[in-house]
Order: C-alpha cells, then structure tokens, then sequence
C-alpha cells in the first residue's frame, strides 16, 4: 500500500495509527450525544462517518487521502463500537446481559485477530483496496437493519426541543477531551518506534495531553453542567477496578498481537500469512470462552468468580508463554497459546459486567463507553511499553553474544523489518545466534504481560459482587449508607 501510495515509513505507520487513535478518541463523544439525541441516529452517523472513510480509503491515489479516510473510518468505528455495546445495556435486562457481551466480545476478539490475516491474503494475492471494500456488504446490510428495528430509541431526551438539546451539549469539555486525548495517545504510539521517548516529539505532545487532560478533568468537576464524562462514573470501587481491568485486557490482547507474530516470523520462519493462522489457538480459544463464560454468568446471576478465575487463567496462560524458545515444537507452542485465550476470553464479559453493575442507570451509557476507550487506551499502550521492553532486551542480549555485538544496534531499533535479513541469512551459528536473541528478549515481554495479568488478579479480589437478579441498577449498602448520610447533610 505504501509503495502504491509513495509514502514514506512514517505515512505508512500513520495508515494503522490514525484508525485506532481517533476510534478510541470519539468513543466518550459518541455516548454522551446518543444521550441527547437518541441512539439510532447516533448509530446511523457513525455508519456514516466509516462509510465515507472506507470510500475515501478505497480510492485514494495518495497517502494524504488514505490518511483522511482512515481518520473518518476510526471516528465511524468508535462510534459503532461504543453504540453496539450501549444498545445491549438498553435493550437487555441486566442479568440477561452476559451471554450478549460474551458475544460481543468474542466477535471483537475474533476480528481483531482475523482481520489482519484477511487483509494479508487481501495484499499479497489480489489489491489492498479490497481490504476496504470489503466492508460495504456488511455496512449495507447494518444500515438496513438499523434503519428497520425501533427498539433501541433513546427514551429520556427524545421529546427535548432542538434548541434544549443543543444546550445540553459539553462543547468546552469536548474541545479540551478531544486533543488532549489525542495530543496522549500519539506519542504513546510512535515513542521508540518514530521517535526515541526522550526527544521532545514524545515528550512535549505526551505533557500537553496530560495537562490538558487535568484540566479537562478539573473543568467536568468543578464547572461543567451537563458534564461529556460525567465523574460520578469513576467514585465506585467497583468500576475503577474492572476500568483498569479492560486497559489491562486492551494492553496484553495487542501485545500478543503486535509480538507474537514477530517470534512466529523472526525465530520460526513463518510468512506473514501464516503468523497470522499461527495465532488461531489464542484466538478460537478467546472468543467460544467469552460466549460460554457470558451465558453462565446469565445462569448464576453472578460475575465475581468469572472475574477472578478469567484473570487466575489468564495470568497463568502468559505465564506459559515465557516458554517459548527457539526448539518449540508445533504441539508445544499451539498447547502454549490456548490457555492464555481462555483466561482472557472469560475476562472480557464478566469484567463488562461488573462495570455495569456497578453504574447507576443514569450513567450506564457512559460506563459502558469509558469501559471500551480504555480498552482502546491499553491497546495503545500496550505496544508502546512492549516495544521498550523488547527493543533494551534485545540490545543487551545481542551484546553478550561476540557475534551479534556489531548487529545489537540496528536489530534492537528495528525488530520487525530485520525479519527479512533473518530469513537471507545462511544456516549457521550466526542465524541461530540471532533467533535466540529474539526469542530470549520477547520471554520479558511474555513476562511484564503476565505480571500486569497477575497485578490486576490481585486488584480484582477487591471488587464487589452486585446481583444481576434485579431490574435497575441496584446499590450496596456502603453506597445507600453514603446517599443516606449525604442526604442528612444537605437537610442539616
């Protein structure tokens, strides 16, 4: 795509980056106008925004088009993921909820990973555009659905005037959620793959997003009326864990994404295409764990113990893989693999679940979207903070092998594109030598993934078991205590 396009690396690192930034930015801002709006037409324009970008993508003669067109598509694919996930906590009664999102889920988790493989095939046997075409059939057949069902009308402001709905809108807290979000997330993405993290292209970007994040935090708080993010949604134990939670779920799934196909091609020699069938045990495992997991939630009317032993399995499967070594049998590395995707199959539902169980009725919307944006947050930090970990080991592993000294600088900067100089190698010491040093480094990424799984097991022991056997939302005592005590202050 690049080479058709004419550009440059950077271009090219912006065509994937640019989709996932701007999905992740919007998703807040999409909830927050269905709330106003009603959510069909929030839907429909989301449908909307990725159409147009998969068109202009399709057709784009120069890298600024493509650029353009993915930027659209990821506004549109926020939108549509954060929407699809607020429909099923409108349509659906809580305790009927998992078995869904155990659906949804396993459907994320399966396109996310047989995406890139379709569109692989897409490259090297026929044209990258059908890579965007593609998605036209299942966009016609999504409108028309929408188009069709009446259900999912938002009921509290649909007999709003115009005007009112207008007033209702967080204009200054979206100017200042919008960039300092993306003005954050950007140089998480490109620090020690574009840019080193010390050079002020990361660190003046990162610091501005993160002081602009304080201030649209203070400004929600202290100011705001009809506030985008409404902060009533973080003062529960409950949803501040399972939110750290889905930023641990979006961290370790791109990690294993982004560098398990890099010890595929690099130490076993695989093809791209064939990296990417390689990760179907962790991703055939994930999704049928994520329905069954949800619809015995649905049974029991309980989530606490699908949290706690999804994130058990989870930290023993990424665990397993610091196993993986230059030797690894097919049996052994496919054996490897399954274990991590159950545990993080039956993550996934229940850790939506215990967020929305948590969240008063009149923040239910908004849950449900900040749950998916920090998903989306830990997918970009996920690889940010691998790549360090894997670029320093891999520079300190070549450098204790008298062969690989003079290679430590240039392989540990760019790992991914040194794969083709592996495989022109000759047989030899020098190969093997190499395929160690990949494998040996990635065991410390396999290792911080399973320390985060392991981190959040502990974190999540802590979390309280809402009944799903309700109606509402339903309080614990500690919250109704709270309410109680703060009511009798405001009468004194």
């Amino acid at each position: 795509m690049s080479q058709d396009l004419g550009g440059t690396a950077i271009e090219a690192f912006w065509t994937g980056t640019s989709f996932t930034l701007c999905s992740a930015v919007f998703q807040p801002v999409f909830s927050s106008l269905s709330n106003i709006f009603g959510r069909k037409l929030l839907v429909i324009v989301a449908i909307i925004w990725f159409t147009v970008g998969a068109i202009v993508a399709g057709v784009a003669n120069n890298i600024t088009q493509m650029l353009v067109g993915r930027s659209l598509q990821g506004i549109g694919g926020g939108g549509i993921i954060t929407l699809t996930a607020i429909l099923i906590a409108d349509i659906v009664p809580l305790k009927h909820r998992a078995k869904y999102f155990g659906i949804l889920s396993a459907i994320w988790s399966l396109g996310t990973v047989v995406g890139p493989v379709i569109g692989g095939c897409f490259a090297q046997k026929a044209t990258w555009r059908w890579i965007f075409y593609i998605n036209f059939p299942f966009i016609a057949i999504g409108t028309m659905l929408v188009a069709w069902s009446t259900s999912f009308n938002h009921k509290t402001q649909s007999q709003l005037p115009l005007s009112a709905k207008l007033r209702q809108i967080d204009y200054i807290g979206i100017a200042l959620f919008v960039p300092s979000t993306a003005s954050l997330l950007i140089p998480l993405t490109w620090g020690g793959v574009l840019f080193p993290w010390k050079s002020w292209h990361t660190l003046v970007p990162l610091l501005l997003g993160a002081a602009g994040l304080c201030t649209f935090a203070a400004y929600e708080i202290q100011i705001a009326k009809h506030p985008i993010i409404p902060p009533a949604v973080f003062y529960n134990r409950t949803a501040l864990i399972s939110f750290t939670g889905f930023t641990a779920v979006g961290l370790i799934i791109w990690c294993n994404l982004y560098f398990l196909p890099l010890y595929y091609e690099a130490v076993k020699g695989f093809h791209p295409i064939m990296s990417g069938i390689a990760l179907f045990p962790e991703t055939f495992t994930l999704a049928p764990s994520a329905m069954i997991i949800g619809f015995l939630i649905s049974r029991t009317g309980k989530y606490y113990w699908a949290v706690c032993l999804g994130w058990l399995v989870s930290t023993i499967g990424l665990g397993l893989l610091c196993l993986l070594d230059v030797e690894t049998s097919t049996v052994k590395w496919i054996f490897l693999n399954i274990i991590g995707g159950i545990g993080l199959g039956m993550v996934l539902p229940s850790v939506a679940l215990a967020i929305q169980a948590s969240a008063r009725d009149e923040n239910l919307a908004m849950a449900v979207a900040i749950s998916t944006f920090f998903r989306g947050f830990g997918q970009s930090i996920g690889v940010a903070i691998g790549g360090v970990i894997f670029q320093n080991r891999m520079k300190s592993t070549m450098l204790s092998k008298p062969l690989l000294r003079s290679l430590a600088e240039q392989y540990s900067k760019e790992a991914s594109s040194a794969v083709e100089m592996i495989r022109a190698m000759p047989d030899g010491q020098l190969k093997q030598d190499v395929k160690w040093a990949y494998a040996h480094s990635l065991k410390y990424v396999w290792g911080f993934t399973c320390a985060v799984s392991g981190l959040i097991l502990f974190v999540s022991l802590f979390t309280k078991s809402y009944t799903l056997n309700r109606v509402g939302v339903s309080r614990s005592c500690e919250d109704l205590q709270v309410e109680e005590v703060a009511g009798q202050d405001n009468k004194a």
